[in-house]
């Protein structure tokens, strides 16, 4: 078939040379930057990201976003969260009528608290319920676009949407899952990077392989309550897209979110490490909106709140792990 993939990052790109080269596909690549249009059709390079790849000429990009919606069989968007809305109504523009829509940002939005679904919903309503899908799990992009065997999972409300979109995207190397629980893959994927941000911070300060492995546990928990609250199923929070995704995101230098940490603990300061990034670190305004989300829902996220008070309010990496440490003791189970 051929397939939309709109942004050409390091994860559009992998995504991109996944369909085309695993799946037979053809694929048109919307990109935002002129280079990297230039760069893919005439060297079938992204001279931005994964510039070492060569990728198949059965990928063309086009900086027009029309073109590539309404040529599209399946459209996978792979633009950041924070910008998804401000693309979607020209997108529905050219959208034809039944083809699918794989989202696979991992965020939440800023101000709304929307989810990616919720998003979609508001601006695209006649396309949404039987139309979309979310893949989330554990998949850098620098190892997908090598075909190194990777495992994820593709959630819409349709049982039947998701099978068919497994069955397009599958490859030997790429295996996909399926659910119905959309809340929960989205929610694990984009939570995920909050607590990969505070893990590269531990791990800076060498605090320790004891307070990674707690980190990431007590990450875990606050996620799944956080998530459940919203409609998730917790048993969906123990798979790819959950703890999968999580321990991945947190023990990796490959990971953004986890290098924003080890920044912040080295003290620099956020404004200027975003400045640095070529590429999102969604971690970052996901705190926000997660801290925002827990306290209007009175949700305990003790990791997520001290993140938040490192990343807004000046406190050092350094005071927030003594303050996890410091809270008053309690039971380790608690209902959801």
């Amino acid at each position: 078939m051929r397939v939309g993939v709109l942004g050409a990052g390091s994860w559009g790109t992998a995504l991109a040379h996944l369909l085309a080269s695993g799946g037979g596909h053809d694929v048109d690549l919307w990109a935002f930057e002129p280079e990297v249009v230039a760069g893919i059709n005439s060297e079938h390079r992204n001279p931005l990201y994964t510039s070492d790849v060569s990728l198949p000429g059965s990928i063309v990009a086009s900086g027009e976003l029309k073109t590539v919606v309404e040529r599209a069989q399946m459209v996978l968007s792979v633009v950041p969260t924070q910008f998804v809305r401000g693309v979607l109504p020209e997108v529905g523009r050219h959208l034809s009528p039944g083809v699918p829509i794989v989202v696979c940002s991992k965020g939440i939005e800023r101000k709304s608290l929307a989810t990616m679904e919720r998003v979609f919903a508001d601006e695209l309503p006649g396309h949404t319920r039987e139309g979309y899908c979310a893949l989330s799990g554990p998949s850098f992009a620098a190892e997908v676009v090598r075909g190194m065997p990777t495992n994820v999972t593709v959630a819409s409300r349709s049982v039947e949407l998701a099978r068919r979109v497994q069955s397009a995207i599958a490859t030997r190397f790429f295996r996909v899952y399926t659910t119905d629980d959309v809340t929960g893959v989205e929610l694990g994927g984009a939570l995920k990077n909050v607590i990969a941000i505070v893990t590269g911070g531990s791990d800076e300060l060498e605090l320790g392989y004891n307070t990674r492995a707690a980190i990431i546990t007590r990450g875990l928990a606050e996620i799944t309550r956080l998530a459940v609250n919203l409609g998730a199923r917790p048993e969906t929070l123990l798979g790819l897209s959950g703890v999968g995704d999580l321990v991945l995101t947190c023990t990796s230098d490959l990971s953004r979110n986890r290098q924003v940490g080890r920044l912040l603990a080295r003290g620099r300061h956020l404004s200027g490490i975003e400045r640095e990034m070529k590429m999102v670190a969604e971690g970052v305004p996901t705190t926000e909106s997660a801290y925002q989300l827990a306290h209007g829902r009175n949700i305990d996220m003790p990791i997520t709140e001290q993140l938040y008070q490192v990343l807004y309010q000046d406190k050092s990496v350094a005071e927030g792990m003594m303050a996890l440490q410091d809270r008053a003791l309690k039971d380790e189970w608690t209902p959801y």
